[in-house]
């Protein structure tokens, strides 16, 4: 275990820095020169970053020039409007997301090249050239057509992270249909609760998966699905565990059956072509976690994500050709919609279905360059002592990304000490509401433990303090103050605005609220402590639970842990925490004494909890959050099944563990 005066020490610590050769070398670099030779003058980050949120339009159409999209421009501005929500983006241009995906597939340098790899947690591997990937997708799209699927048409997805998912979405944004996935590990409650809301005309599903080594019949979830969604036309089955599965549709070989016309004629069946559609057209509907509600449909546009993708890619993980792009993520999390930008770029993309298990071999035998994933595989890897620097040939990685949650210093650190001393470790913050980081990394500057190198190109962030003012080096609500192609374009079902303007504007009109504590400190690096929404109130003293779980999760016998304040306004509560001990670890008086001490130590005594309970685990979404606010909810009296959504849940089976809190 770590101690307090080692923790303290490492927090800030330089980990690693760029070389003059990686900084020369660097995508942002080349379009720093780009700027200079257009009259701008930024010659480090902080000034790029400073000319990117204060000359918006010019920042943006910047970005659509160095990269040459896909599209007509138009002749308009590059916004209409200046006041969140409400802006709209180049109105007047045209373009699509799959042609910008697949313009290499055309390319000669890049036919032969391979695109996508799939790999299974059995060690299957499966590989798609550029050329093979398009012709793919021209199959699909053909099929889709002949069975009426055109613009603006829904299509939901049942499908794990597989070549099908991807080459389905590619065909379904050629079209300019939208695209809507859930992955096959959510309940049918938690898939209907999300599809219904967008009432899609095709539902594309697969009979089952495997994880850990098991087999998952979902013949009886898709069943329910169908029947639940009476907008269905079609249903395209995707045969993954059984040859002929017992679900009423399509196969998915005979929608890819109408092979491409080799005559080249326009509008030939197979033919692959592109839907011009405007830029804030419907590319695809993402959902919040809907643990504590009815999810809510985001809606993102083509030109808003195929700008935000290029430029996030690109100049802050220095992405491009010759890459093989990997993060850990199912078609339920919006990191699946941000890896198969990767195509966008001309990076190989690694698709994976399975339990994570033994990530370092995938990464090591596929050839992976830039390995991503949640903070708590890597937080579990360090507890489990791996050093897969020396277990795994690693040589090709050459950069690291994590997201999900706050990564502690503790976990920095072990990346440097048994992965590699020489890849930059990129700790990110986003969500899925902008289907983007907007506080990452950056190639030009150094890793700090525990610190996110910047706040994005082109996303102005900022640290509120509680007068609504912006703050530095002092712990705020995360607010963004200027507004963002890839912000949503709208909600589904929302055709007054207003749950929109709820869900983000409602504490400080007209910037947008995150729901995160971030301090922004002067060096322009940043630190998140968790949501804002289950802050840690003691005695006046207001703390983020990021820090408690770095105190906690540090000891060796923990596992994992939860930590609630019912306080409430105005009135004091119980800090109640919960902790999930390793296998073969049983509770004593001495653990309790040596963790209370740490907390004491390292947070302060109003930051000892009243309660300590052990539960066999900790709630969390099916992308891996912890469910703080909604067990808060059930300690304060909320009954269960109004608290969280089951359905939304990776372990809906341990909440009976969290029980109202006794009340003084």
């Amino acid at each position: 275990m770590t101690s307090e005066g080692q923790t303290e020490q490492l927090e800030g610590r330089l980990l690693w820095e760029p070389s003059a050769e990686t900084i020369e070398r660097a995508r942002v670099t080349h379009y720093l020169r780009r700027l200079r030779d257009q009259g701008v003058r930024a010659d480090t980050y902080d000034e790029l970053w400073r000319w990117s949120v204060t000359e918006i339009d010019a920042f943006w159409d910047s970005i659509w020039s160095y990269f040459d999209v896909c599209g007509d421009r138009g002749a308009g501005p590059v916004r209409e409007g200046t006041t969140m929500p409400g802006v709209r983006w180049f109105p007047g241009a045209t373009l699509n997301y799959a042609e910008n995906a697949l313009r290499r597939a055309s390319d000669p340098a890049f036919r032969d090249r391979t695109a996508v790899i799939f790999w299974n947690e059995s060690g299957a591997e499966q590989r798609l050239t550029w050329a093979e990937l398009a012709r793919d997708v021209a199959r699909a799209r053909a099929g889709l057509v002949a069975l009426g699927v055109g613009r603006g048409d829904r299509v939901a997805a049942y499908l794990p992270s597989i070549p099908a998912a991807l080459i389905v979405f590619l065909a379904v944004a050629s079209l300019g249909a939208v695209w809507s996935s859930c992955s096959p590990d959510f309940g049918s409650a938690s898939v209907i609760d999300r599809f219904t809301q967008i009432e899609p005309t095709l539902l594309v599903a697969v009979d089952g998966y495997h994880y850990n080594g098991k087999p998952f019949d979902r013949t009886g979830v898709v069943g329910e699905i169908q029947a639940a969604l009476p907008s269905l036309r079609h249903t395209v089955v995707v045969p993954y565990l059984d040859s002929a599965p017992r679900i009423a549709g399509m196969a998915y070989a005979d929608l890819l059956a109408r092979a491409p016309d080799d005559s080249g004629a326009a509008g030939a069946p197979g033919e692959l072509a592109f839907e011009p559609v405007p830029f804030e057209h419907p590319l695809w509907v993402v959902y919040s976690s809907g643990t504590t509600g009815l999810p809510k449909p985001i809606v993102h546009g083509h030109g808003g994500v195929v700008l935000e993708h290029l430029k996030s890619l690109t100049f802050h993980q220095d992405l491009g050709p010759g890459d093989v792009f990997f993060w850990f993520t199912t078609t339920g999390w919006m990191m699946w919609n941000y890896l198969i930008g990767g195509l966008l770029v001309g990076a190989t993309v690694v698709l994976y279905d399975g339990a994570p298990g033994d990530l370092w071999s995938m990464v090591a035998q596929t050839g992976v360059t830039y390995f991503g994933v949640g903070a708590p595989y890597l937080q579990a890897s360090l507890k489990q002592g791996l050093r897969p620097g020396a277990d795994h040939d690693l040589s090709r990685l050459r950069a690291m990304g994590s997201t999900g949650s706050p990564l502690p210093p503790e976990a920095f650190t072990w990346v440097y000490d048994a992965v590699s001393k020489d890849v930059p470790l990129g700790s990110f913050s986003g969500g899925t509401d902008l289907c983007t980081g907007f506080v990452g990394p950056s190639p030009l500057l150094p890793v700090r433990a525990g610190v996110i190198q910047c706040r994005h190109l082109g996303a102005k962030v900022e640290a509120y303090d509680p007068a609504g003012r912006p703050v530095v080096d002092e712990v705020g609500e995360l607010v963004i103050t200027e507004p963002m192609p890839s912000m949503p374009i709208y909600f589904w079902n929302d055709p007054s605005g207003e749950r929109y303007r709820d869900s983000y504007f409602a504490v400080y009109p007209g910037v947008w609220r995150h729901g995160d504590w971030i301090k922004i400190r002067p060096d322009g690096g940043c630190v998140i402590y968790g949501r804002s929404d289950s802050t840690l109130n003691r005695g006046g003293v207001r703390m983020g639970t990021a820090d408690f779980y770095r105190v906690v999760e540090a000891f060796d016998e923990i596992v994992d842990s939860l930590v609630i304040d019912t306080g409430r306004l105005g009135q004091d509560g119980r800090l109640i925490l919960y902790v999930q001990l390793a296998d073969g670890v049983s509770w004593s008086a001495d653990l309790e004494a040596r963790l209370r001490a740490a907390l004491r130590a390292a947070l302060s005594p109003r930051h000892v909890p009243d309660e300590i309970h052990r539960v066999p685990g900790v709630p969390r979404t099916l992308s891996g959050k912890k469910l703080e606010v909604p067990v808060r909810k059930i300690l304060l009296g909320t009954p269960v099944e109004e608290a969280a959504n089951p359905g939304a849940m990776a372990n809906p089976e341990v909440l009976r563990h969290y029980r109202p809190a006794a009340t003084d």
